[in-house]
């Protein structure tokens, strides 16, 4: 059984792959995967070198 880490859920993320905003669910420990949901509510598993984090860029006045 492979184990999962939730520390970084609810993180904003980009699929490099779709060039789409995601969110981040769980990373699997030693499989280099992480699952993730699009904006449609879908989940999907994909390999870490195709996500990055991703924060909004407002600049606050």
């Amino acid at each position: 059984m492979t184990e999962k880490d939730y520390a970084l859920y609810g993180t904003k993320v980009l699929n490099l792959k779709t060039q789409e905003i995601g969110l981040l669910i769980c990373i699997w420990k030693n499989k280099y995967y992480a699952t993730c949901v699009d904006k449609q509510g879908k989940r999907y598993n994909i390999e870490l070198d195709n996500i990055r984090g991703f924060e909004d860029d407002f600049e606050e006045f």
